[in-house]
């Protein structure tokens, strides 16, 4: 339950921002891709926060860990809701980010210790289903209330998810032991370790594909699918949906197959779905099957994937998982980059999708580079060699 408001409030704040756009433009008198400017302030702190704060907190036990990024993550997203000006709300931002790759990168670590062997993932996936719920649930709740009422009272309603999210670590997560054998130095030897590259690879750009689409789908579903404008929210309640099922279903995957064929299979399944979207989204009610679809998938790869990187990691766990958030944001830019340029160099909505199946295969074949080389060597041994000798010749 902790690290699942923790999942929440995070989520909200994240993903709430798409929605509070106009809002927060209005009031503080500011242009929409000005305002755009805030959601890059907390992806950069994402990147930013990931790997420092949990160098910086390495050697302390779980629990404090948790508690301090909550504190972090309560604060600024108060002080967002009183920021007098935007420059105040873009250092806001930037600093409520730099707890959320740590936050789920501990989290992660956490979950897996407590879970019962064999249920690892399915502990993980428990914690993300935050993430989903905030996407299904939240998210719409904090538009309306940017919308009807003021942007202002969402952030302080995250800021109130925060607060029991500290209370929840504080009262019901058990305390583990920190670990012995971590210091800053060893931490830092994941990043010589090419598996781990590979698999923030695999992230950055296979899960990108994903941010490709997710980042159009309104220009999508109005000018391609040909739903009203009035219908995209309700839409994106059922990709959310989807994802919630993804998530859960993703987490008993990566308990029964071994994680690395779990993202290559997901990946493979996300391009296809994506090149499905490209051809098949003027029909209306196969076009939301495969918004639900894609959704599922999104999220499908979240636990499988951080179980992949908490194993390659070895003693650095935390260091690792925290790594993987960093490189799902660098994905969110990147997908979202590279498929806005179709539709500037002229193309169709359906285009950007197709970038993102190709940014889905590229993961795949990380993926399949990963796995060769988790496989151990062969061993062959050589056959011995027989020695022919000719028959004595008779004596005379």
């Amino acid at each position: 339950m902790p690290l699942l408001l923790g999942g929440l409030g995070i989520g909200t704040t994240e993903f709430v921002m798409m929605g509070l756009l106009q809002d927060i433009a209005s009031d503080l008198h500011i242009t929409i891709p000005e305002a755009g400017h805030l959601i890059s302030a907390y992806a950069l702190g994402v990147v930013v926060g990931a790997p420092l704060l949990v160098m910086m907190s390495v050697k302390h036990p779980p629990k404090k860990i948790l508690l301090f990024l909550m504190l972090i993550f309560t604060v600024f997203n108060a002080l967002s809701a009183f920021s007098p000006g935007p420059v105040t709300l873009l250092m806001a931002r930037f600093f409520a980010g730099l707890p959320h790759g740590a936050f789920f990168g501990v989290g992660s670590v956490v979950a897996s210790r407590l879970a019962d062997k064999g249920k690892q993932a399915q502990a993980i996936a428990v914690m993300f289903s935050g993430l989903t719920i905030a996407n299904l649930v939240m998210v719409p709740i904090g538009t309306w209330i940017g919308h009807h009422l003021l942007w202002r009272y969402t952030f302080g309603l995250v800021a109130v998810i925060g607060l029991m999210t500290l209370l929840a670590i504080k009262l019901w997560l058990p305390a583990l032991p920190a670990n012995e054998n971590a210091d800053a130095k060893k931490e830092m030897e994941v990043l010589k370790n090419p598996q781990a590259w590979l698999v923030i690879a695999i992230t950055a750009v296979g899960t990108g594909g994903m941010f490709a689409w997710i980042s159009y789908i309104s220009p999508l579903m109005t000018d391609v699918s040909h739903f009203s404008a009035d219908s995209v929210s309700w839409i994106m309640v059922l990709a959310g949906l989807g994802m919630i099922v993804g998530n859960l279903i993703g987490g008993r995957l990566a308990d029964r197959f071994q994680p690395v064929y779990t993202c290559a299979g997901l990946l493979l399944c996300m391009a296809l779905t994506l090149l499905s979207i490209h051809y098949f989204s003027g029909i209306q009610f196969v076009s939301l099957f495969l918004t639900f679809l894609t959704g599922a998938l999104s999220m499908m790869i979240a636990a499988p994937i951080q179980i992949l990187m908490i194993n390659t990691s070895g003693d650095a766990e935390m260091l690792g998982a925290a790594l993987i958030q960093a490189a799902f944001n660098v994905g969110n830019s990147l997908g979202a980059f590279l498929g806005g340029l179709p539709i500037v160099m002229g193309y169709g909505f359906t285009y950007p999708v197709v970038v993102g199946a190709c940014m889905a295969v590229v993961g795949v074949g990380f993926a399949i580079r990963l796995i060769k080389m988790q496989q151990p060597p062969l061993n062959i041994i050589p056959a011995p060699t027989t020695t022919y000798s000719s028959p004595p010749t008779p004596a005379d």
